[in-house]
């Protein structure tokens, strides 16, 4: 496979979950050091999008202030949402996120988490055309389009868009053969069709960085490298992996991810066989799938914080109930309660993993007291 990205570490810096101060704006200063160690070790690869809020703002200051434009690889991403209800607006994010980073052009440019519920409006909206106009113009250099739905859609895809240069996927071994999420036969698909594959959610948005008790177990007698290493390992192992990324939040993440993709050495048959007792542990535990990007809390009516309420609801098992309770009531203050869901269903057709959302809320109820 040849690739698209400068240089030849697979490790990618996603922009997602930025470290933040108090006040939650962006650490800027923590990411500069982060960038640095990042490109010390030969990392090359920024992935943000318009839809992180203030990312690329801070990838300006971080990087692209400080750093040749020729010596790293910047990705961004268009997605049709609230505020993208027509072709001009949604065109319009390609400007807005070059006048936020500075950067004069994307060497990646996405269309952003397509599935069965959207993306129908890209072509609705002329955005496969529009990325292509980008590039005749010289503004992009490579686009593609990250997913999040069935083997059926993307086939259908890759179909009706050959030229497509490269697929951004979610994969993670906990969503392997998840039927909700498909990894390895989504990974199979882009294969098959030529397309190198960029990942994302490796750690499956922090949860295979600490993982359910039973998965710690079988990784701590391996004595072994963190558990996200274990995590980013195995899909950097995989065939057609282009690029990996790993939302890092602070520099200790940095460091640690450094430590093993900086000198990558796929994993052996007898870790392959460790991962797949974690997956089996995985697949016997009853905790909620969700990886807290919160898709689904944008467009609540009830403004119910609906990733942090997932979290209580998983880490109550083993936990005094006094504590599940307080936790709680720490993240509903001033916003809405489980209970409050009128079932209106707009986070279950944003949710990229496809979650019971409703269902799950019930559930939740029981937090309440």
């Amino acid at each position: 496979m040849t690739s698209l990205v400068k240089g030849n570490m697979k490790l990618g810096f996603g922009l997602m979950r930025l470290p933040r101060l108090e006040d939650s704006t962006i650490d800027i200063e923590q990411t500069k050091k982060m960038v640095d160690l990042f490109r010390e070790a030969g990392g090359t690869y920024f992935d943000t999008a318009f839809a992180y809020p203030g990312s690329e703002e801070a990838i300006r200051q971080a990087l692209v202030e400080r750093y040749p434009r020729d010596s790293y690889t910047l990705a961004t991403k268009l997605i049709v949402q609230a505020d993208a209800h027509d072709e001009e607006a949604a065109k319009q994010e390609f400007y807005t996120s070059l006048e936020r980073t500075g950067a004069g052009y994307f060497d990646f440019y996405l269309l952003h988490a397509l599935q069965r519920t959207n993306y129908s409006k890209y072509d609705e909206l002329h955005l496969w055309d529009y990325v292509k106009e980008l590039k005749e113009k010289g503004l992009i250099k490579h686009y593609g389009f990250s997913f999040h739905a069935n083997p059926d859609l993307l086939e259908e895809l890759l179909e009706k868009h050959p030229d497509v240069e490269f697929v951004q996927l979610q994969i993670n071994y906990a969503d392997w053969e998840n039927p909700g999420v498909n990894s390895k036969r989504n990974l199979e698909i882009c294969k098959a069709h030529g397309k190198p594959v960029v990942v994302m959610e490796p750690v499956k948005g922090g949860i295979l960085a600490d993982p359910i008790d039973t998965v710690k177990e079988i990784l701590d007698a391996e004595n072994n490298g963190s558990y996200a290493s274990w995590a980013l390992r195995f899909v950097a192992s995989q065939e057609n992996i282009m690029m990996v990324l790993s939302g890092m939040s602070n520099i200790a993440q940095m460091e640690d991810n450094l430590s093993f993709m900086k000198e990558f050495k796929p994993l052996d048959e007898h870790e392959n066989e460790v991962i797949r007792k974690a997956q089996k542990a995985l697949n016997e535990d009853q905790s909620i799938p969700c990886t807290g990007c919160r898709y689904c809390t944008k467009g609540c009516p009830m403004n119910i914080p609906i990733p942090d309420i997932f979290t209580v609801e998983n880490r109550k098992k083993g936990s005094p109930e006094f504590r599940t309770k307080r936790e709680y009531t720490i993240v509903t203050v001033g916003k809405g309660k489980a209970s409050d869901c009128v079932q209106c269903g707009q986070c279950e057709s944003a949710c990229p993993q496809h979650l019971p959302i409703i269902k799950l809320l019930e559930q939740c109820r029981a937090l309440e007291g």
